[in-house]
């Protein structure tokens, strides 16, 4: 494999988008990480999926590979239902926005399959292996090959490995919770509805899924504080189904009927983690850059438009300067500022809102819900935001 300008380190979706866009630019890339087997769709779907909002959408058909995700796979979400501790609710439908659906849910293995397919039409070398180090500004691989690109890229997830071996500091804190992730059946059909609900426990989401033979679908997350979770986890399979079966009832109030376990339930630790996502001849992009509370579902998304500013200002860069020039990417790190800014904001503070459980806030923040439900325009605004996020 021939040196590239640029380097990608990871190969999960944000990598893959990533080094799609660069070549769909002109740029000289390459992929370097393992690659990893997507296995064939089938009953069980795969444990993690994500809501692409509209932003992301437009950003994966530009890369032409939004077409080739299979549309079985697929759930629209044509509305949003959140409930706080008290009372409290906020219902959002797509058509108070004028638009056809709010977000779509889809498989993370099923996004990882296009791209990675388009990666090899579009004949994009990809290196099998993993980065272990930097030295002297070279990325060492595990073969013990040396590559010394114009620009590498961090897109290797939270645990980043090259961010760590570049010492590219982390500002991070512990949510001291953690998701839980399943899917269920569900006695009740979901019309396309995303459900959400503040606990005193943590926050739940379920999010509609294509039905199965068994019925409807969803997918649950669950961020539960960490003693909660741990004691879940550590339950016998069939004590833990039956004490998950019971918790839904309870938090849910039958909503979606009876809800019930398709398959086993993985657990991460929640965590906030920020970082100045450059150094150098060096940019981060998704979780490698920022890690934020799962409850708006927003994560992939704002990877996905790291990867879009970034390959704008590589790929928009003057002709004198090289890829991993500085004034590229502080230009990057500047596009990228108040929107990761503004998801932190939101999803930390409405977590530290919650999370509080003197009487006054929880009336506040209820009172606040309620008062949303009967403001049209601040529901238009709302519906924006999460589209375009």
């Amino acid at each position: 494999m021939s040196q590239s300008d640029i380097v990608v380190c990871g190969s999960g979706i944000v990598g893959l988008a990533c080094a799609l866009a660069l070549a769909r630019r002109g740029q000289s890339v390459s992929l370097l990480g393992p690659r990893v087997p997507v296995p064939p769709a089938g009953a069980l779907y795969h444990p993690r999926v994500y809501a692409i909002s509209a932003a992301s959408q437009r950003f994966l058909a530009g890369l032409g590979v939004w077409d080739s995700l299979p549309a079985a796979r697929m759930a629209e979400v044509q509305a949003m239902d959140v409930r706080g501790d008290a009372g409290g609710q906020v219902v959002l439908h797509a058509w108070q926005g004028t638009r056809a659906q709010l977000a779509w849910i889809m498989e993370s293995g099923e996004i990882e399959r296009v791209l990675a397919q388009a990666v090899q039409i579009y004949g994009i070398p990809w290196r099998d292996e993993r980065c272990v180090g930097v030295e002297n500004g070279e990325l060492l691989t595990e073969s013990g090959v040396r590559l010394r690109p114009a620009l590498t890229v961090a897109a290797d997830g939270a645990q980043s490995r090259l961010r760590a071996a570049a010492g590219v500091a982390v500002r991070s804190r512990s949510y001291e919770a953690v998701g839980l992730v399943t899917h269920l059946d569900a006695q009740r059909p979901h019309g396309g509805t995303a459900y959400q609900w503040f606990r005193e426990d943590g926050v739940l989401a379920l999010l509609p899924m294509p039905d199965t033979e068994q019925g409807p679908q969803v997918s649950m997350v669950w961020s539960m504080k960490t003693p909660l979770a741990r004691a879940l986890q550590g339950l016998p399979a069939e004590a833990q189904t039956q004490a998950l079966i019971e918790k839904l009832g309870a938090a849910t109030g039958g909503v979606l009927g009876a809800l019930r376990p398709r398959q086993p339930m993985h657990g991460f630790d929640l965590t906030l983690a920020t970082t100045d996502m450059i150094g150098e001849r060096f940019a981060l992009v998704g979780d490698a850059a920022h890690r934020l509370h799962p409850l708006a579902g927003q994560g992939l998304n704002l990877g996905l438009s790291d990867v879009e500013a970034l390959v704008r200002a590589v790929a928009d860069r003057e002709s004198y300067r090289s890829a991993g020039d500085p004034q590229v990417l502080r230009r990057y790190r500047r596009a990228r500022a108040e929107p990761v800014f503004a998801m932190k904001f939101a999803t930390d503070g409405l977590h530290r809102l919650f999370d509080t459980p003197a009487a006054p806030v929880a009336w506040l923040r209820n009172t606040g819900m309620q008062v949303i439900e009967r403001l049209p325009f601040v529901k238009r605004q709302l519906i924006a935001r999460a589209s375009e996020s």
